[in-house]
């Protein structure tokens, strides 16, 4: 996580900007939910395939867990780049899934399944963002 962001977070919180969340938006259930899925297939890949390519998929995916946890935690200002970086992260986390399920490493139904989860954090990610760029550009 980047440090400017980190350092929003710490002091926000401290000026009591920001109250604490009291439930977990959507976006972040559904990133848990496709995330558990993922740790399900992740098991089952050979060794080597699961320090490599298991592994790239594994870390992208966690980062865009902890980007859309802090994105709670943001002031609005600050929530759109972080949001690109989720965004990113989602995509890098498509591609490398892509490559697993080309690889024979997901068989294709689980692939289907697990394309389908990310699919809709990512349209619950763009929603999010689309919603902050319409409020920041009516004030």
């Amino acid at each position: 996580m980047d440090y400017d962001i980190l350092v929003v977070m710490i002091h926000s919180r401290k000026e009591g900007v920001l109250p604490p969340p009291r439930e977990l938006p959507q976006v972040i259930l559904k990133s848990k939910e496709t995330y558990h899925f993922w740790l399900t297939l992740y098991r089952d890949f050979p060794k080597v395939e699961r320090f490599g390519i298991g592994n790239k998929v594994e870390q992208a995916f966690l980062d865009v867990l902890e980007y859309t946890f802090c994105l709670t935690y943001l002031p609005p200002e600050h929530k759109v780049p972080m949001l690109n970086k989720a965004i990113t992260k989602l995509d890098i986390v498509k591609f490398f899934a892509q490559l697993a399920w080309e690889s024979k490493l997901i068989p294709t139904d689980k692939y289907s399944d697990l394309i389908a989860g990310l699919e809709e954090v990512g349209r619950q990610l763009g929603g999010w963002k689309k919603g902050l760029q319409k409020k920041t550009s009516a004030n």
